[in-house]
């Protein structure tokens, strides 16, 4: 009976090392494409992706996997400048929301008025649709880069600040913190030393899931003509001039790019799962 139990336990182990095991592979996989668009993405030079007509319109082949589009430019070298230059946005602006819904869950803990403040703005901004509310403050602060990135952190806090607000409130009840405030310390001293610990994983996740939202919204509005300027190889831009062309039998000036960046996407999704799914111990088990 004993041997049994013992039996059944180590197979336990070793099925719960071998998830963890892929899921640790599945993170170096996708980090390593993600590292690889980034690095030939920054490499490139502008004479690659420069104008050559006497290669204008080629189906993709040996040459140009991706194809050549109506100035005979490289659409796969313009394809991973585009998502170098999307990856940017990215990081740039899911670290700027995640830094808000950090500052905003952390604020709701101090009274009962400011969680209603921070309830309010939550379904404030939910209650709009992100592309609209994104347009209307990239437009605002005058387009491109900044425009973009401004509107992308204005717009994509609120999902993590009710997780992180619930979490928060979650810890106000646990008996330890109850003495710290009994003992005096500060409201920033509580947050730093007991809440702050706690919300690193749901941060850490957060940030890596807010990757895909910002990085297609940050597409949409560029296609739309709200985002990038069409001076940047950005991925927007290429599927924008690339609809003119469609009718023509260009298909590959919209296919691969718009593959590449569902691709890109996907892999970040990837990412962050398998990173919540190894951090989180309940996702671990039952994974």
């Amino acid at each position: 009976m004993n041997d049994r139990v013992i039996n059944e336990k180590q197979r336990g182990k070793k099925l719960h090392f071998n998830v963890r095991q892929r899921t640790v592979a599945m993170i170096i996989f996708a980090s390593t494409i993600l590292f690889a668009i980034i690095i030939s993405g920054l490499f490139i030079d502008t004479e690659k992706i420069g104008i050559n007509l006497e290669i204008k319109n080629q189906a993709p082949s040996l040459a140009h996997f991706f194809g050549t589009d109506w100035l005979g430019r490289d659409m796969l070298m313009r394809t991973l400048k585009g998502l170098t230059l999307s990856l940017g946005v990215g990081i740039l602006a899911a670290l700027s929301s995640t830094i808000i819904a950090l500052i905003l869950s952390l604020f709701s803990s101090w009274s009962k008025i400011a969680d209603y403040i921070v309830t309010w703005l939550i379904d404030l901004f939910l209650s709009v649709p992100h592309i609209v509310t994104l347009i209307l403050i990239s437009f605002a602060v005058g387009g491109g880069f900044k425009g973009v990135v401004i509107g992308l952190a204005l717009t994509h806090w609120p999902s993590l600040a009710r997780l992180l607000r619930a979490e928060v409130l979650q810890l106000k009840t646990a008996e330890y913190v109850g003495v710290s405030e009994r003992l005096g310390k500060s409201r920033l001293w509580i947050a730093r030393h007991h809440f702050l610990p706690h919300l690193i994983p749901q941060l850490l996740v957060g940030f890596i899931l807010l990757f895909p939202h910002a990085i297609l919204h940050e597409a949409a509005i560029t296609f739309l003509g709200f985002g990038l300027s069409t001076e940047t190889p950005a991925i927007g831009i290429i599927l924008s001039e690339s609809m003119r062309y469609l009718s023509t039998g260009l298909w590959w000036l919209a296919f691969f790019p718009g593959l590449s960046l569902l691709i890109m996407v996907g892999i970040f999704d990837l990412l962050g799962r398998s990173i919540q799914r190894l951090i989180d111990p309940f996702h671990g088990q039952r994974g």
